[in-house]
């Protein structure tokens, strides 16, 4: 019974020799190993404390635009769009707004035709200041159809005679700008006015910003 024993026991040692040699000869592994560890814990609740002061900074806004055309002084026309954006420390957060349709145009060669998009685009970035303002960036595209005219196809087919009946095609007019504007909560301001060169309508940007409470 004595020698079973001092046989267990020289067995479950000789079983232990590799681990305990192991960790003695590897200890620079070991250590690299922790430090990786670490490194990873580290980066983890960095990024977590970046997000969380991101989510405070940022502040959620209603942002209006409003397109108002004129004749004269009286208003013919007024197209209000809504974009809800997030103010933020940072330029990162962006917004942007699309509606319209597209509108067939014949290009007069061999009866092509193609399709314009028109309508309303709008791009829209908020960013905090430190006086308490806000500042907009905004991209304003507007494109809409007025009136039609008459033109003559030079064929419909490659190598057929020019058409002699006239065809209608839609007169589109364009209206496009860039805006930098600092506001405060609840501030309107009238940001562009322009006048179209055939029309003579005036067309005019109000831009309103108020904080989503």
């Amino acid at each position: 019974m004595k020698k079973m024993n001092l046989l267990f026991c020289s067995v479950a040692m000789c079983a232990a020799v590799p681990f305990f040699s192991t960790a003695q000869d590897n200890p620079s592994q070991m250590e690299e190993k922790h430090k990786a560890e670490a490194k990873a814990i580290t980066a983890d609740k960095s990024k977590a404390e970046d997000m969380a002061r991101a989510a405070a900074s940022s502040i959620p806004a209603k942002l209006q635009v409003v397109f108002a055309e004129y004749e004269g002084d009286k208003k013919v026309k007024s197209l209000p769009y809504i974009l809800y954006v997030t103010a933020a420390n940072n330029p990162h957060y962006s917004k942007k707004l699309r509606i319209g349709s597209r509108v067939p145009v014949l290009t007069g060669k061999e009866g092509g035709l193609q399709y314009l998009d028109v309508g309303t685009n709008i791009d829209a970035q908020v960013t905090r200041t430190a006086d308490a303002r806000f500042n907009l960036e905004l991209v304003l595209e507007r494109s809409w159809v007025e009136g039609e005219v008459f033109a003559n196809m030079e064929g419909t087919t490659k190598g057929a005679e020019p058409s002699a009946s006239p065809f209608k095609q839609p007169i589109i007019r364009q209206f496009k700008t860039d805006l930098e504007l600092f506001l405060r909560d609840g501030q309107t301001v009238e940001s562009t006015m322009a006048t179209d060169p055939l029309s003579g309508k005036v067309l005019r940007v109000e831009v309103t910003l108020n904080i989503v409470k």
